[in-house]
C-alpha cells in the first residue's frame, strides 16, 4: 500500500500488475497511478515524446486539439489571456487560440522551460495530453490554482479511464510515460475539495472553473 500522489490519502491499494508495472488506485479521489519506484526519468520521457509528430499545421492534429479548444472558447470573454501548460515542442493549441483572439504564453518543462510564464495569473490555462504524465499531480494542481484567476478556466485533455477490465490491454496504458489515469470521479473530487467547479467532463475533455 502507498499514499495517493494527488490527494495524499494513505492506503492506496494495488489495482493491477501488468507487464511488471504496478498500478495503484486511491479509494478517495479514484486516481490510478504507477508505483513511484517505477516512474520514468526525464531522459526516458523525452525520448518517447520525441517520437511524436504533432505538427501545428496538421489539420488532423488541430481537429484533435479542438475537442478542448472549441468548448473552452465558447466560455471565454473576448481577448481573454491564457497559458498553454505542457505545450510540447510545437505549441499548436496556443497558436489556434491566438488565431481566435486570445493572447497566449507557453510553458513546458522540457521544450519551453523558461519559468517566467508561471509567475503570473491567467484568465484560462490549457493542459492537453499532460495529466497522464504527471509524477506528482498534487503539486501541479496547486500550481493550476495559483495560475488561474478566480472565475477563470482550466481546460484539460486526457483519455479517461472508464473500463477497469480493459485496462491491461488499453493502448493509453501502454505508453511508458503515462503514469496517472483519471476518471470523472477524480475531477469531481477535485471540484469538491480544491475550489473548482466542474462544468464539463466529456471524455477526453474536462473544463473546470476556479471559484
Amino acid at each position: 500500500m502507498s499514499g495517493c500522489r494527488l490527494c495524499g490519502q494513505p492506503g492506496a491499494e494495488l489495482f493491477a500488475s501488468v507487464e511488471g508495472r504496478r498500478y495503484l488506485r486511491c479509494p478517495r479521489c479514484h486516481l490510478t497511478f504507477l508505483a513511484a519506484t517505477q516512474l520514468p526519468d526525464q531522459a526516458e520521457e523525452k525520448a518517447q515524446y520525441d517520437l511524436h509528430r504533432n505538427e501545428p499545421d496538421d489539420p488532423g492534429y488541430r481537429r484533435f486539439l479542438d475537442q478542448l479548444g472549441a468548448p473552452l472558447c465558447e466560455r471565454l470573454d473576448a481577448g481573454a489571456r491564457g497559458l498553454d501548460f505542457g505545450c510540447g515542442p510545437g505549441p499548436a493549441l496556443a497558436r489556434m487560440l491566438e488565431e481566435r483572439g486570445h493572447p497566449m504564453r507557453v510553458y513546458d518543462p522540457i521544450y519551453a522551460p523558461d519559468p517566467a510564464p508561471l509567475d503570473q495569473q491567467y484568465d484560462f490555462v490549457t493542459c492537453t495530453e499532460v495529466l497522464e504524465h504527471l509524477h506528482w499531480p498534487e503539486r501541479e494542481w496547486r500550481r493550476f490554482a495559483e495560475l488561474v484567476k478566480p472565475g477563470g478556466w482550466l481546460g484539460v485533455m486526457t483519455r479517461f479511464l472508464t473500463d477497469d477490465g480493459h485496462f491491461p490491454r488499453w493502448h493509453y496504458r501502454r505508453d511508458p510515460t503515462h503514469v496517472c489515469f483519471w476518471q470523472p470521479a477524480t475531477f469531481q473530487w477535485l471540484a469538491r475539495e480544491q475550489g473548482w467547479e466542474l462544468v464539463m467532463a466529456n471524455n477526453p475533455v474536462a473544463l473546470l472553473r476556479r471559484r
